[in-house]
């Protein structure tokens, strides 16, 4: 009850890592879905590649940029919420620390353990790092591994970028009479493999992902071409 065990180790690591897995995907995933919706609308309005390459550009960095910087807010904020309730329960500690000692048995015990073994083990605890015992017992916080906002930043900004790169590439480096098609296509199977990427990691069946993921990536390049060709043929 004093240390966790290597098996508990690596599935907290693993389970970091998943999440860390799961929000690349799903960061790649908008960054194929706003940039194809993007320069597909363009497409319905001009073939200029010039054009298109400048809407696709555009979109890339303004929602790479918004990714990350959301990212960080985010995160940032969670890691303020976390430092201020170690600094809560540090302060508790030093002024009450017999309740903190009751507190923490009782979440022991709502655990499974009889009342004897969880004061126990709550004494243990509590000698060995108590800070440390009640951040992970009862806040679910590592004080040593408190989330990152420069690292969810980047990780946003590098997996919208990558996705945003497909539709941007495809629009622009087909001939005219092709990119349209090659784009649609490309976008397709993206959206089909991050829609079974995140299903996988979720555990969960892939097919009703996938459904979701391609049909949503279709109906936001018909609706947004729809738009471009009509302000196109209106002249605008």
């Amino acid at each position: 009850m004093t240390r966790p065990t290597h098996s508990e180790a690596h599935e907290g690591s693993l389970g970091a890592r998943l999440n860390w897995l799961r929000a690349a995907v799903l960061g790649a995933n908008d960054g194929i879905v706003s940039t194809a919706g993007l320069v597909v609308g363009v497409a319905g309005a001009t073939d200029d590649r010039s054009a298109l390459l400048t809407a696709g550009l555009a979109g890339l960095l303004a929602g790479s940029m918004s990714m990350a910087t959301g990212e960080y807010v985010s995160v940032s904020t969670q890691r303020d919420s976390e430092r201020a309730a170690l600094a809560e329960e540090r302060r508790e500690l030093k002024e009450q620390p017999e309740a903190e000692l009751e507190e923490l048995t009782e979440l022991l015990e709502a655990r499974g353990l009889t009342r004897e073994v969880a004061l126990e083990a709550a004494r243990q605890l509590t000698e060995r790092d108590a800070l440390r015992a009640h951040a992970r017992v009862e806040l679910g916080i590592d004080p040593d591994d408190l989330t990152n906002p420069w690292h969810a930043a980047w990780a946003s900004f590098l997996s919208f970028t990558v996705g945003a790169l497909l539709p941007l590439l495809a629009i622009v480096l087909p001939s005219a009479g092709r990119r349209l098609g090659v784009t649609v296509l490309s976008v397709l199977a993206a959206l089909f493999l991050t829609g079974w990427s995140s299903a996988r990691l979720g555990a969960a069946g892939p097919r009703p992902a996938i459904l979701r993921n391609v049909a949503g990536g279709a109906l936001a390049m018909g609706i947004t071409y729809a738009a471009g060709a009509l302000l196109g043929a209106a002249g605008v």
